[in-house]
């Protein structure tokens, strides 16, 4: 059998479900030629159905050594960094795999969209989730210093004393420590219940850079996109409407104002979302 061959019977194979058979077939018609890029991708898009993420990796680097323009290297690498909680290398490959597919005018609907996103959330998740780490560990040490403070202060004042004759400075010295302690752990939990609400709504997020909109505007479709995104996607794609496809020119694109409040009120009441 040649390779075409095999690659025909394992994609019969993988329409079946049948991962493990339709990965041989693959291998094989690797080895018959092993210098056409989808062979590899094939064979990683089994693999990342069952969840193998080191051979998709290994497939999607070897296919994009051959073609780095090759759209489905840079998204099944993409999907597989991100269950390796590789986000940053998952969100780089996954970009790159949007741009070339609106550059090559390939159509994977949300496909690559939907798994940029959820990189992009998983990231800034990790990146959360290290912080309030952080802050934790900063609370337990600044609580720490200052009952050690307390505790230091107190045996300062009762050096070579009866402790009747210092109690009442030990007492003022203990209520203090407890109003600092009250107010450090206060300030903290107010820090617990911003903590809670740190997640950028999908809606404020354009659909093509997933960046929260600074500058919204609307389609006669109805569709709301970042004026930047969709005037780039306008001169370097073509003039359509990304999601319904339908004909649509830069005049037509109009402000959105209610959006546009909606994402300034947003930013005013939540400024860590400037940096999202």
């Amino acid at each position: 059998m040649s390779d075409r061959e095999h690659k025909d019977q394992g994609n019969k194979l993988f329409l079946a479900r049948r991962f493990d058979e339709a990965i041989s077939c693959y291998s094989k018609a690797i080895l018959k030629n092993a210098s056409v890029p989808q062979y590899y991708t094939n064979r990683a898009l089994c693999s990342l159905k069952l969840g193998r993420w080191d051979g998709v990796v290994q497939d999607c680097k070897t296919a994009l050594e051959l073609d780095s323009t090759w759209v489905k290297g840079h998204f099944f690498l993409g999907q597989a960094l991100m269950e390796k909680e590789c986000y940053e290398e998952a969100i780089k490959h996954l970009k790159r795999a949007r741009d070339l597919s609106m550059d090559q005018r390939l159509n994977f609907g949300d496909d690559i969209t939907s798994q940029l996103r959820l990189a992009k959330k998983h990231h800034f998740t990790k990146q959360e989730e290290k912080r309030i780490s952080q802050e934790i560990e900063l609370q337990m040490y600044i609580n720490r210093l200052i009952r050690e403070d307390r505790d230091r202060q107190i045996e300062l004042v009762s050096q070579g004393k009866e402790y009747s004759a210092v109690e009442n400075e030990i007492s003022n010295i203990e209520v203090l420590a407890d109003r600092y302690l009250a107010e450090l752990n206060d300030l903290f939990a107010a820090v617990d219940e911003r903590r809670m609400k740190r997640e950028v709504p999908d809606y404020l997020c354009g659909k093509i850079s997933f960046e929260i909109m600074r500058d919204p505007v609307i389609t006669p479709s109805g569709i709301t996109y970042d004026r930047k995104d969709i005037e780039e996607h306008l001169q370097r794609v073509g003039h359509f409407d990304p999601v319904t496809r339908v004909k649509l020119t830069k005049d037509q694109l109009i402000p959105n104002f209610s959006m546009k409040e909606v994402v300034d009120s947003y930013l005013t009441e939540n400024e860590w979302a400037q940096h999202y």
